[in-house]
């Protein structure tokens, strides 16, 4: 399977986050689309709210210039950060009224955050997710049904 540039440097990003201890759903910098953006906060301007799903007069100027932010538009990185923020457990948009995650940080709320942005991520570029290995254990009479280098793809 090819998968576009994009998503092949947003999921080095995220992957060299993740295990750097460089992610965090609260810092326009360290969050999602902040690390894909190349630890920019520069997308915090195409909304009012971090979180929220509306792009703002600068958002939807951006968008009808079709701007383009390492291969994504205005509004697919307001889908990605409320993907990550909703999957990490967060209300939104980001409030510190609304409901978080205790340990915002934690390993397994990133990495829940994560498989749900790489998920949405493959489903923009029209691919099959590929945090998906349920192909590496089907099998045809007792065999494997696909080889190893047809189902890993990086």
């Amino acid at each position: 399977m090819k998968t576009s540039t994009r998503l092949e440097q947003a999921i080095k990003k995220l992957y060299v986050a993740f295990h750097n201890n460089t992610l965090h759903p609260e810092c326009c910098k360290q969050c999602a689309v902040g690390n894909i953006l190349n630890n920019t906060d520069s997308w915090k301007h195409l909304s009012d709210y971090h979180g929220a799903l509306e792009l703002n007069y600068i958002g939807k100027v951006n968008e009808s210039f079709g701007r383009k932010f390492n291969g994504y538009s205005p509004s697919e990185l307001l889908k990605i950060e409320a993907t990550f923020l909703k999957a990490c457990g967060y209300q939104l948009p980001l409030h510190y009224k609304n409901s978080k995650p205790k340990h915002p940080t934690n390993k397994d709320v990133l990495f829940n955050g994560l498989t749900k942005v790489v998920t949405f991520l493959c489903e923009l570029d029209g691919v099959s997710n590929v945090m998906d290995y349920t192909k590496l254990f089907e099998f045809i009479n007792e065999k494997p049904r696909f080889q190893l280098d047809d189902v890993i793809t990086f």
